[in-house]
C-alpha cells in the first residue's frame, strides 16, 4: 500500500476543464484506462486507493485515472456560483475524457461519481463498462431530495451534535477537511435523472453496493431499470462497503471481464 500511495503522489497532474477551471487528477498504473469518479465530500485517495481497491486494478492491468470533483480534493473550490453551472460535474467528467484523448476505456464512480458518471453517458460517453456503486433508482431519479440533506448539514454545522442525523455527514466533512461554501454551491449544480433517460446507458453496467446500503435507494432496482443491468451485492453501509476488500474484487471481476 505505501508503494501505491508512492506513485498517486507521483502520478497527480492538473487539466482545465471545459471553462478552464484547474482541476486535479490521479493516475495510477499502465494498461487499459479506468476512469473512477469519487463520492461527495470524498477524495481518490479515500474512496479508491486507501483500502487497496486501486492496487488490485493495477496489478489486473488497468491504468486507473482517479479526477478530483470540482470543489473537492486538489481541485479548484471557487466561491462564485457562476463556477457551478447546473451539469458542471458531467462537462468535467467530459472534459477529463478529452484531455486524455480517450475512445477505449471504461468508467466507474461510487455515489455521486457514480450519479455522475450515470449523466455522464447519458449525455454521450461511451465507456465499453460502466460501475455505478453505492447508487439506486432514487439517488438517480430524486438526488434533489438527497441533496436537500447535505445542503442542510452544511448549514446547520456548526449546530449538530451527536444523536443529530446529520452528525455523520458532518464528522466527514471535519475529518475531509471540506471547503463547505463551495461545496454548498456544487450541490445546487447536480440534476435529477429521468427515468426515460436510463434506456441511453446501453453498455454492461454493474451495480456494486452494500448489503446494508440503502443511502441512494434500491441498487436492485436500478439494476433491473437499465438495458444490461447487473447487480452485485457486498458486505456493509454506503460508508463501510468502501472499506472492504469485497469491492475492490467486485471491480476488477467486473471490469477484467
Amino acid at each position: 500500500m505505501d508503494e501505491i500511495a508512492f506513485m498517486v503522489e507521483l502520478n497527480s497532474s492538473r487539466f482545465a476543464s471545459f471553462d478552464g477551471a484547474n482541476l486535479a487528477v490521479t493516475v495510477v498504473g499502465e494498461g487499459r484506462p479506468l476512469v473512477l469518479v469519487h463520492g461527495l465530500f470524498s477524495s481518490a485517495e479515500m474512496n479508491w486507493i486507501k483500502f487497496g481497491h486501486t492496487a488490485k486494478l493495477v496489478e489486473a492491468g488497468f491504468q486507473v485515472i482517479m479526477p478530483h470533483l470540482r470543489a473537492h480534493g486538489a481541485s479548484t473550490k471557487s466561491h462564485h456560483a457562476g463556477d457551478y453551472p447546473v451539469g458542471v460535474l458531467t462537462k468535467d467528467l467530459a472534459a477529463l475524457v478529452e484531455h486524455f484523448d480517450l475512445s477505449d476505456y471504461d468508467l466507474g464512480g461510487f455515489s455521486l461519481g457514480a450519479r455522475t458518471s450515470a449523466k455522464g453517458v447519458i449525455d454521450g460517453l461511451t465507456p465499453r463498462r460502466l460501475a455505478l456503486c453505492g447508487m439506486g433508482l432514487q439517488g438517480l431519479s430524486g438526488w434533489k431530495n438527497r441533496s436537500s440533506f447535505f445542503i442542510d448539514a452544511i448549514d446547520r454545522f456548526d449546530e449538530i451534535k451527536r444523536g443529530d442525523r446529520a452528525f455523520m455527514a458532518k464528522s466527514f466533512m471535519k475529518t475531509m477537511g471540506i471547503d463547505r461554501e463551495a461545496a454548498r454551491l456544487l450541490l445546487g449544480a447536480v440534476d435529477d435523472v429521468a427515468n426515460a433517460d436510463l434506456a441511453k446507458i446501453t453498455m454492461p453496467t454493474a451495480l456494486i453496493c452494500g448489503n446494508k446500503d440503502q443511502d441512494n435507494g434500491s441498487a436492485k432496482d436500478l439494476a433491473m431499470a437499465l438495458p444490461d443491468g447487473r447487480y452485485r451485492e457486498i458486505p456493509g453501509t454506503h460508508m463501510s462497503s468502501v472499506a472492504d476488500g469485497a469491492f475492490g474484487n467486485a471491480l476488477v471481476e467486473f471490469f477484467a471481464d
